[in-house]
């Protein structure tokens, strides 16, 4: 693989940066870093089994997540979320910041764009 930084790089922000992990990864913060498995999906809303764990996987072997199984009965696992994962804080908590700042304006835009072309209902039907 390409590690000058181009190719590479980009797969690292499709690994982290997509909109399931960064789901996974907020539901986990929010709950002080550390959750089950169960509890995160019960969290995300419309997230299916599969891509949850893969979700997850994605993130731990990126080092952004650390897996433990749990010594109970039945069996456990929970995630918390590593050092390097913590160091996501600031650049999604930005992210979620300009996204609020300019929800009104993105929705305008929309309109506005589907106003011009037709929304997608009108497309498909």
């Amino acid at each position: 693989m390409d590690h000058d930084g181009s190719a590479f790089d980009r797969l690292l922000l499709d690994q982290i940066a997509d909109r399931w992990s960064i789901l996974v990864l907020g539901a986990i913060c929010a709950a002080g870093g550390t959750l089950r498995f169960n509890e995160v999906r019960r969290r995300i809303d419309g997230i299916a089994q599969k891509t949850l764990t893969q979700a997850l996987r994605r993130l731990e072997r990126n080092g952004i997540l650390e897996r433990r199984l749990i010594d109970t009965a039945p069996p456990g696992v929970e995630y918390m979320v590593t050092p390097l994962g913590r160091s996501l804080d600031k650049p999604f908590a930005a992210l979620n910041a300009w996204t609020m700042e300019h929800a009104e304006a993105l929705r305008a835009a929309q309109k506005a764009f589907d106003e011009r072309h037709g929304s997608a209902s009108e497309r498909r039907g």
